[in-house]
């Protein structure tokens, strides 16, 4: 694939030391909350989703934005929006002026997100630029859900331009990080099949048939180290949401999933490919959008 627009050395000469400074931040907000790391890698998933990596996803409600903070994956659920202030003021204080833009933190975030939780590293590709514009109802048309299964999961990425190798690279992204009881109430209560048992009564312990929404349990057994257990979890079939074990159930992606599952080079590597075909879903570039001031505000 060719990034005509974008380039792993955009800020070189305008702002040598941006990368460095967008680094520390992450790796100071990781090392005060492990699961900071998985937030910040799903608040770029969800802002490239929805009309592209354009930094849409930060924008705050107004009378003329449409917040997608409010879209039904986003409500109470995405979080690590302060600690991208702090590297946008600690970025422009670092290079005099606002010369990074929020959809491009948004993507080094993710990758040194990754690297902070001992994941693989890649060079992303920077010079998007930020929205003036933000939408709910794409959010809410775009975004997976916890509930989709296979083909659904398959066209939502195709959809993006990502194939059936991307879904399940970035699905692994789950080998990160939490989710809250509401999105997997279901598969633990009323799926039977496709379902390791002892799994499912150990989850309902603190996911309850009504209330705790809000309680979290870990996407796979080491939520704050990126390894292979999530696919593992899938071949033994304890996959936390329905959209995780769709992954591995009797359909074409079960190979990729058990390669994964003994493989973590070649799950790191597929994993970093993916990482930037998905940072390069139709990005603003030259004079396009914006490069904002406050990352919530457009200017």
């Amino acid at each position: 694939m060719a990034f005509a627009d974008l380039s792993d050395d955009f800020y070189d000469d305008i702002c040598p030391q941006a990368l460095p400074t967008i680094r520390r931040v992450v790796e100071d907000a990781v090392r005060q909350e492990r699961r900071m790391g998985a937030s910040l890698l799903r608040l770029h998933f969800h802002d490239c989703f929805v009309n592209g990596c354009d930094a849409s996803i930060l924008l705050d409600q107004t009378a003329t934005i449409d917040s997608e903070k409010t879209s039904r994956a986003n409500n109470n659920s995405a979080r690590g929006f302060e600690v991208i202030d702090r590297i946008k003021s600690e970025v422009d204080k670092v290079c005099g002026r606002p010369v990074v833009s929020c959809a491009d933190i948004l993507a080094v975030a993710a990758r040194d997100s990754v690297v902070a939780l001992h994941g693989p590293t890649w060079e992303v590709e920077l010079g998007r630029r930020d929205s003036t514009t933000a939408s709910r109802t794409t959010a809410n048309n775009d975004i997976p859900t916890p509930l989709m299964d296979l083909p659904a999961l398959i066209d939502n990425f195709k959809k993006q331009g990502l194939d059936e190798e991307d879904l399940v690279a970035l699905s692994g992204g789950h080998t990160l990080g939490f989710a809250q009881c509401s999105t997997f109430r279901n598969r633990i209560y009323d799926e039977t099949n496709n379902i390791d048992s002892t799994f499912a009564s150990q989850r309902q312990a603190n996911c309850p048939r009504s209330g705790g929404d809000s309680n979290l349990a870990s996407l796979d057994p080491t939520p704050a180290l990126f390894d292979s257990k999530y696919f593992s979890n899938l071949v033994s079939k304890k996959g936390l949401l329905h959209s995780d074990q769709a992954l591995f159930s009797g359909g074409e992606t079960d190979e990729l999933v058990k390669t994964y599952s003994t493989n973590l080079r070649t799950f790191s590597k597929d994993f970093a490919e993916s990482m930037i075909k998905m940072g390069n879903i139709k990005p603003l570039t030259g004079n396009e959008g914006q490069i904002r001031v406050d990352c919530r505000k457009v200017n």
